[in-house]
This record gives C-alpha cells, sequence and structure tokens, in this order.
C-alpha cells in the first residue's frame, strides 16, 4: 500500500490572531531592548535622528531569521501553526518569503522617510500622502474580511495565497470562538471614515472660492505655514545634517543674548529629549518645551507629548523664539 501523506487541518483562527499579537510582542520587545543599547552607546539625539532605519532593521531581523530561514516565527512556534502555499502546497519559495519580510517593512519605511521630502505643490506628493491611508483602510478591509471568514490575517498573506495550517487536530466537541462581532464593528468604522471623508470634500468643495480676510487660503493639501514657511518642508528638514550641527548660538531660530543669561538660566534650558541645551525651542499644544528636531521626531514615531502623554500633533507645535 503507498503511505499516505499526514494532512493537517487549517489554522483556527485564535490561534492565528495569538501568533500575531506573539510576534508583535517579540519584535516590540527586541526594539526596545537594542534601543536602550544604542541610546546609551550612541545618545538620544543619534538615535532619534535614525529611527526610522533603526525600526526597519528590527522588523527585517526578526522576520529574516525566521520567514526568510521558512523556519516558524515565536508567535507560530508558540500556538504550532505553519505557513503554507495554497497553490504549490509544501514549504513557500524563496521569492514568497522574500515578499512576506520585504512587503511589510520596505513601504512604510519609504513613505515615511521619504514622502515628506517631495515637493508639496506635486501631484506626486499628494499621491504619497494619501497612500499611507489607503493602505490603512486595505489593511483594514482584510481585518474584517478576516473576522467574518478566517482566512489570511495578513493582507500580504492574501495577495500571495499564503494559509496558515494547524500541526493541533481540531477537537470536534469543542466550538471554535467567532470573532464576527469584531468584523462588524470594523464595517462599522470604516463607514464613519467613508462618510467623514464625504463630509469632508464637500465643506472643502464649498469653501474652495472663499478666501478669509488676513489669512492664508488653504489648499488642497491643506498646507500650514509658519512664518511663511511651510510646516511640511521643515519637518522634512528635521533630520539634516547641518540642523543637528547647530550650537545655540548659531541657532537663527533663538532670539536670545546668551551672553546676557547667566550659566545657571542656561542649564534649565535643556530639552528633556536630548539633554542638551534647546535649539529651536518648540512648544506642544501642552504648554511644553522641546528642540525643533527632537519634538518632531518624536512625533513621528507616537503621537503624544513625551512628559504628559497628550495628543501631538506635529501641524500644531509652535516654534518660539525667545525661550
Amino acid at each position: 500500500m503507498p503511505l499516505e501523506l499526514p494532512s493537517f487541518p487549517p489554522a483556527q483562527q485564535p490561534q492565528i490572531i495569538r501568533s500575531h499579537q506573539r510576534d508583535f510582542f517579540q519584535v516590540s520587545a527586541l526594539r526596545e531592548q537594542a534601543d536602550g543599547v544604542l541610546r546609551a552607546w550612541l545618545g538620544t539625539r543619534w538615535l532619534s535622528r535614525w529611527d526610522k532605519e533603526f525600526e526597519l532593521c528590527t522588523k527585517l531581523l526578526y522576520l529574516g531569521l525566521t520567514v526568510g530561514r521558512a523556519t516558524q516565527t515565536l508567535g507560530e512556534e508558540y500556538t504550532d501553526i505553519w505557513i503554507h502555499p495554497t497553490h504549490s502546497g509544501g514549504v513557500p519559495a524563496w521569492r514568497a518569503r522574500a515578499a512576506l519580510v520585504l512587503l511589510p517593512t520596505l513601504p512604510s519605511y519609504m513613505l515615511s522617510r521619504w514622502g515628506s521630502h517631495l515637493p508639496p505643490t506635486s501631484k506626486l506628493t499628494s499621491l504619497v500622502r494619501r497612500l499611507p491611508a489607503l493602505l490603512e483602510i486595505l489593511s483594514e478591509v482584510n481585518l474584517a474580511v478576516f473576522y467574518f471568514r478566517g482566512t489570511y490575517y495578513d493582507l500580504v498573506k492574501r495577495m500571495l495565497g499564503i494559509r496558515y495550517i494547524s500541526a493541533t487536530p481540531h477537537d470536534p466537541n469543542t466550538r471554535p470562538p467567532s470573532y464576527s462581532l469584531l468584523g462588524v464593528l470594523l464595517v462599522v468604522r470604516l463607514i464613519h471614515r467613508l462618510v467623514s471623508f464625504i463630509r469632508s470634500s464637500a465643506k472643502a468643495d464649498a469653501g474652495g472660492s472663499v478666501e478669509l480676510k488676513g489669512k492664508r487660503p488653504v489648499d488642497d493639501h491643506e498646507e500650514i505655514y509658519i512664518d511663511d514657511r511651510p510646516v511640511s518642508i521643515m519637518i522634512g528638514r528635521a533630520n539634516s545634517d547641518e540642523t543637528l550641527q547647530l550650537t545655540t548660538e548659531e541657532d537663527e531660530r533663538t532670539v536670545l543674548d546668551f551672553s546676557q543669561i547667566p550659566p545657571v538660566a542656561r542649564g534649565s534650558r535643556n530639552c528633556s529629549l536630548c539633554l542638551d541645551e534647546r535649539t529651536a525651542t518648540t512648544s506642544t499644544e501642552c504648554g511644553h518645551l522641546f528642540c525643533w528636531d527632537c519634538i518632531v521626531g518624536w512625533g513621528r514615531e507616537k503621537a503624544e507629548c513625551p512628559l504628559c502623554r497628550q495628543s501631538l500633533k506635529l501641524t500644531s507645535l509652535l516654534p518660539i523664539y525667545n525661550l
């Protein structure tokens, strides 16, 4: 008799969800530990400057050592599931594994790192700025479908046709939990976003030809200006070498006469992020003061004040020239 190869059942929703939660925890823990080492060696300002690249390298390292080598991630090992191509079967080909490593990491990095360097009035810039929101909506739609049908938790795996199989046999006497309610909530959220987008578009069209007296008209990109300088360009320059090398005396965005300030008073001007004397002092909506470069770098990663955790918007930062 010919030998029958063992068949494995498809992974259940709880296994897939716990696997992704575990992987997210492991990547966060790896980044936090490496962040502490690099912060101690190279300083907070250097880490803030290269934070995007550091995050990318952390994810590539974790996925490359697991998915790239055709082995389980720690989350998949924890729940005893394996990725399985629906078309070919067996181990995914190296092209599919490379896509599983690069597609979840590189596009978001490129959009966040290079999107602010494009000309603010270009059509390409408008498209690039809308891509993150579009990708987020597609991910939510995919997640809603997963909660209803139980397959393809990740958008990239749906594109590549890669599912999960389980090495644990299903218990026919146990009914798996249903996550349909989460799918319904996501659908409601998507409908709310669609209605909000339609309303905002209608208001923009109605008020597009109206110019407020004494104020700069808002264009299609909703550009915000500070002293006749676009905020998008100021944010794009936050990581430049010239800005990082400026001292307080050379800072053009500070009008203080430092020769008249006693050393004790200058010691109170330190930024709580880089621990150096502030350059281009900037205030958040909650009133805390930081260097412009430091708070912009922080705000790109966490939309909250590093001191009081109040919500933070980069377009709401206020440069202060006399503090």
